[in-house]
Parts: structure tokens; sequence; C-alpha cells
């Protein structure tokens, strides 16, 4: 046996022969991470061997016509948690491959062990810890109330072993916690390397698909954000979900950045409490239920998270400020886009922060990445500047352009509906998406806006 080192990088899976500071392919710096090979002959060429790594255990197959009826159709399952079958896309698909990742304390392994006692019914389960005891998992079960004899926990890091002993035990589910512990007993490098990563959930990808078991494996976050180890991962699994929140608060969202079996943007929102994770089914009077009433500085705004509208509170404050370089702060929405937009108001309205602190937030740590949040979010700065308090039954959404116009945005009788059933009676929409809603309840008005001059007249005098 002989062995070969390269350098791989992390984030775009590009090899060279030596370690460099930066990618030469992707640009990025500090992601190239050393791998080392074993081939029995002098010729082998370093890609044939890791594609053999990367198919191992995968067999032989035949072509099969796409509208013939032999091809197997996927069976879902319900989890018996509606939040989390949402952003499924339904519920679990049996041989599919979830990556689930979130910051250390989120509260991963907390929601995944209240998974398998929804799913205790469905069969066994097998729950594959590489980090923690038997123990800390079972007083972690019973703090949850948590009992069953479906519910299967092993400790164990070499993935071999983990899918040998699943074999036997035949479970309708298995949970690896983490991906990032587990290591392949023929492969040289460390584990944890990217190297093990990759060749150990290539090893659960396969088994997945040969039996029909559903996989999720739990992924580490690294300091930039991202998950932890080569990109390619990302692009082996079905499903990739993030677990995201702020761990000094109790609400928290599961992302979906990809499904193969559904929409790739829809959110699950639960609240943490002493006994686990509670669905949260109302979002909108979530965010809403601490709003300040008659206070400059805020505006409600719906957003569209895949298939779910969702009402959250933007607030924005503007202090005045003796330094030469006012202060720019910005929460939940993005930093530029925040910038951008006050440009336009200083540019249209003559209203100058110039000499102003400026911060701007979304309430409950939700993060709004749509340009339907713009016209809010010039409310709220206009409000906060003029020291004019926006009417509580107003809300509005449309996206800001350069010259101050306002574009319309889609999906408006969504969002219009979500308004009308938390109580709020002045709706300002584009004007030409104000003529297309219909049965608008009676005490109910839409409010048509042009350009950013109509945002002034919706202030309370």
């Amino acid at each position: 046996m002989k062995k070969k080192t390269v350098y791989v990088c992390r984030n775009c899976d590009h090899q060279t022969s030596s370690w460099l500071g930066r990618c030469p392919a992707c640009g990025a710096w500090n992601t190239l991470e050393e791998e080392t090979f074993e081939y029995d002959e002098p010729t082998s060429d370093k890609k044939n061997t890791r594609l053999s790594m990367l198919t191992r255990g995968v067999g032989e197959s035949e072509p099969i016509a796409l509208t013939g009826g032999d091809i197997p159709e996927y069976m879902r399952v319900k989890t018996g948690m509606a939040e989390f079958d949402r952003v499924l896309g339904g519920g679990l698909v049996s041989g599919s491959v979830i990556l689930l990742s979130g910051e250390p304390g989120i509260g991963k392994s907390t929601l995944l062990l209240q998974l398998c006692a929804f799913l205790q019914s469905e069969g066994k389960l097998l729950y594959v810890s590489g980090e923690e005891s038997c123990a800390q998992i079972s007083m972690r079960a019973k703090r949850l109330g948590i009992k069953s004899d479906n519910i299967f926990v092993l400790t164990e890091t070499d993935a071999e072993k983990v899918i040998k002993k699943s074999e036997k035990l035949a479970p309708k589910l298995i949970i690896v916690d983490s991906i990032q512990t587990m290591y392949h007993s023929q492969s040289a490098a460390v584990p944890g390397s990217v190297t093990q990563i990759r060749e150990s959930a290539a090893m659960f990808i396969s088994a997945a698909k040969a039996s029909g078991t559903s996989v999720i494996l739990v992924g580490h976050i690294n300091k930039e954000g991202g998950i932890a180890g080569p990109k390619i991962l990302e692009h082996m699994v079905d499903t990739v979900l993030y677990f995201e929140g702020e761990r000094r608060q109790n609400f928290r969202l599961i992302r979906a950045m990809k499904n193969r079996f559904g929409s790739s943007s829809e959110i699950g929102v639960f609240e943490m409490t002493d006994k686990g994770l509670v669905e949260v089914e109302n979002p909108s009077k979530m965010l809403l239920s601490d709003r300040p009433k008659n206070t400059s500085g805020n505006c409600a705004v719906c957003v569209m998270e895949g298939t779910r509208p969702i009402i959250a509170e933007i607030q924005a404050l503007t202090s005045p400020t003796v330094f030469p370089s006012p202060r720019r702060m910005s929460g939940g929405i993005d930093y530029n886009r925040t910038a951008l937009i006050i440009a336009v108001i200083e540019k249209r309205l003559g209203l100058h922060f110039s000499n102003c602190d400026v911060y701007v937030n979304v309430i409950g740590g939700m993060r709004i990445e749509e340009t339907a949040s713009d016209a809010a979010t010039a409310m709220a700065l206009i409000s906060s500047m003029r020291d004019l308090p926006v009417p509580d039954d107003l809300i509005c959404f449309g996206e800001i352009g350069l010259s101050g116009e306002i574009r319309s945005v889609s999906r408006v009788g969504g969002r219009v509906a979500e308004a009308i059933r938390l109580g709020f009676t002045k709706i300002a929409v584009h004007e030409r998406c104000a003529h297309d809603i219909e049965n608008v309840p009676d005490g109910v008005k839409i409010v048509p806006i042009k350009t950013i001059f109509d945002l002034l007249s919706l202030m309370a005098k």
C-alpha cells in the first residue's frame, strides 16, 4: 500500500498537490485541508481512487423505462410534528437522507429525540451518537418524558459497524449525531477530515437507498456559519435543513435550503420550553404579541416563507450623533438593502440621516430576505425620523426602486388574507395589485400606493 497526500478545498472540492492559503478555483481563504489516499499501484489515479471510495457499496443496476411501471414510488410518513412535515414537503420520505445543521446548543438533539417519540409507532428507530453516552441521551429522554421500547441507542463512531448493526435491527429511521464524528476504518485520514466525512456520508447514503431506511445526519457548523466538511456533502444528500435561532431566545426556525421532495423555501417555527420544542402554529400572532401601540419607528409587514404568509414587525430607531461617521446597524434585514432604502429616502424625500445613528431590527430573531419588506422598512425609518407613529391597524408591503417608486410583489392575495385574519384594517399595496383584490370584508380598506411619497400620507397626524 502506498500513500499520496493531496489538499482538497472544502468549499468547492478543488484538489492541489500542495497547501495554499487561497483556493485557486473558488478564491476562498483557508479552506484547503489535507487528505491521504492509499493505492496499490504507483500508476493509480487519485481521481479513480476517490471515485471508488464514493461508490463503494453501490451495486449494479439495469436501465428502466421512465414511463414503465417498474419504478417504485416513494412513500411518505407523517412524523407527527406538523411544522417539521411542512419543511420536508409533507412528511419523511422512505430512503431519503436529510442533513440537519445548526449551532451548538440550539436544540438539534432535543428535536431529533422528540421526532423519535412521534415515530415510535411506525417501527424500530436507531439513534446513533458519536458525541454523547447512552446515559446522557437517557437523561434527556427522561426530561422530555420519552419512554419507548422501539427507540434504540448506539454509541459508535465506526460507520461500517453502524451500518452492519442497523441491518440486523432493520429500523425505519437512523439518526447519526453527528456525521463529523463518524469514520471509515479503511481510510487513512483522521476522523472529522474532509475524506472521512465524505466517505462516511457515502456509506449511509448507499445503505439508505438500498434498504429504504430514512437517515438523518446531524452536521456541525463552522465559524463562517456553513456546514463543516466538504461542500459536496450538501450535494450528496436529498435534503438540507438549517436549525436557526438565538440560544438566548425561545423561538427556533427550521429552514429548508435544499429539498428534492418538496419546496426549498419552507420554514417551521418552534418554541423551546423546559419540556422540549413546541410547535408554533400561528407565527404571525406570536411575532406581534408584544407590539407597542401608538409608538413611532415600527411597521408591520407580511412576507412569504415558502407557501406560508408571516406577519413580522420591523422597528427602526434614529438617534442624533456628534460623531463624524454615524453608526448603521441592521438585524434581520440585509445591511446593504437597508443602506439602499436610506439613500432613496434622503434623495427623494429630503430626510437626511447623515447626522443620525440608524438602527433597524426585525422582532423575534426572524430574518427577512424578501424585497417586499422595503416599504415597511421605509415607513419605520420615516416614522422614527419624524417621530410620527404608524397607525397600529396599518400594514404595507412593496418593493422600492431607486427612483422612489413602489413595485408590486407576488402572492398579494395570500398576504392580504393573512393581514385581515390578524386584524389589520388598512392594507397598503401597489395600486395595480389593489384593483385585483376581491372579497374585501367591510371595515377593511385597501390603500393603493405608487411612490415613496405616498407613504408620508399614511402617517398618523
